[in-house]
């Protein structure tokens, strides 16, 4: 009984290693992916007008300042209007993208 109960664990145990060393290759191959996507789209965008880039950098900075005053600021009464929700949650998922990235892209030969 002690060899079958033994032999059991290790065997959970290497398919839980497995499982995970796969995760995180997949997990950074699709960091890598998404890394190389945006700088593909700010070198297109560069190429076609370097202005225009500029000017929407500036657009998304102001919308995710936004997004992150409301995100972080104390609520109010009447709940959120207007823009305020969009930008909230267009900062919330930048910055989880941000902290996707920074885990596992960094950790990949690409940069």
């Amino acid at each position: 009984m002690g060899v079958r109960r033994a032999a059991k664990g290790i065997g959970d145990f290497l398919t839980d290693i497995v499982g995970e060393a796969v995760a995180e290759v997949i997990l950074s191959l699709l960091a890598c992916a998404l890394l190389g996507c945006l700088a593909l789209i700010a070198y297109l965008s560069w190429s076609f007008s370097p202005r225009l880039t500029i000017a929407g950098a500036g657009l998304l900075g102001f919308v995710l300042a936004h997004g992150a005053w409301q995100t972080f600021r104390t609520p109010t009464k009447g709940g959120r209007r207007g823009l305020a929700a969009p930008t909230a949650v267009g900062f919330t998922v930048t910055a989880m993208t941000a902290l996707f990235l920074l885990l596992y892209a960094t950790g990949c030969d690409c940069l």
